[in-house]
């Protein structure tokens, strides 16, 4: 990773572009609607060094590099990060190619090498982010610390989260009836949750690139990942950073019972998976996933 993504809150922030044309335009269009404070500099006001006094984020746009080494060098005096359009040398960050639902934002940057291809591959993630995410966040978000109180262990709140993201709540939030979203999430933590998690199997592949799509997905939402023969790489592909981890000889039927029954979803990864272990999870009424190799190509 050459470049370490963060999000930056707008609320109460002061930024400010200096410059003009097209390229100031499409910096000014990122923040509109946002709760930023947003000023633009052009001309002389731009090579000013007090004009940047108080700014939170500074951009610099031009075509004119006369104007863009004059702007950036008074932008500095304000200490705020700097990005300068088309000079990465100058800037103290990158700006990624952005997917807005409001609440939910997703990047895809490029260290600064090929704007292009992630521009590309944004519209190819774009299409997959439903556009009433945003509202299902928010709605989340305000019911945040009774969802913590009535959920205090994490892996059972984030369960809970899973069955509420397909449940009536999401539903009703996503279709922008806020007021039936709200009231259909408290009807969700008023009844409680009776938490089951899953066991998925998943042979390990000779190449982490040819997981099959369903394994890699089971990954992706594993809270817990059994490490088992030639699941190193797979796992360092696929698995989110925040998972637990087993040994082989840490899971056994019981211990792997216990956590399914707490809501956990477990991936247990080897190169051929052990189907006598799962036929007995499934035996004591655990849901039970075994997923073969890909083909070879």
């Amino acid at each position: 990773m050459e470049t370490f993504p963060a999000f930056f809150p707008l609320k109460d922030r002061r930024v400010i572009i200096a410059g003009e044309g097209e390229p100031a335009e499409i910096k000014a269009r990122l923040f509109a609607g946002s709760p930023a404070t947003v000023i633009r500099l052009v001309g002389d006001a731009a090579l000013d060094p007090q004009a940047y006094a108080g700014a939170d984020l500074i951009f610099v746009a031009s075509f004119d590099a006369d104007f863009v080494k004059a702007a950036s060098a008074a932008a500095r005096a304000a200490g705020a990060p700097l990005n300068v359009v088309d000079h990465p040398a100058l800037s103290d960050f990158q700006t990624p190619a952005i997917i807005d639902r409001g609440q939910v934002v997703a990047a895809i940057g490029t260290a600064g090498a090929a704007p292009l291809l992630a521009s590309l591959l944004r519209a190819e993630i774009e299409a997959r982010i439903p556009q009433g995410a945003g509202a299902v966040a928010a709605l989340l978000g305000a019911q945040r610390e009774t969802l913590r109180a009535a959920f205090p262990d994490l892996a059972h709140r984030r369960a809970f989260l899973r069955a509420v993201l397909t449940g009536p709540a999401a539903d009703a939030a996503a279709a922008g009836d806020a007021a039936l979203a709200a009231i259909r999430l408290a009807e969700a933590i008023a009844e409680g949750w009776s938490a089951m998690g899953k066991v998925t199997f998943i042979a390990a592949p000779a190449h982490a690139d040819l997981i099959p799509l369903r394994a890699a997905r089971a990954l992706n939402i594993a809270d817990v990942a059994v490490v088992g023969a030639g699941a190193e790489a797979i796992l360092a592909a696929h698995l989110r950073r925040d998972a637990e981890r087993l040994t082989t000889e840490e899971a056994d039927l019981k211990t792997l019972a216990d956590l399914a029954r707490k809501g956990r979803l477990i991936a247990v990864v080897d190169t051929a998976p052990d189907r006598a272990l799962a036929a007995r999870l499934a035996g004591l009424d655990v849901a039970v996933e075994v997923l073969g190799a890909a083909p070879p190509p």
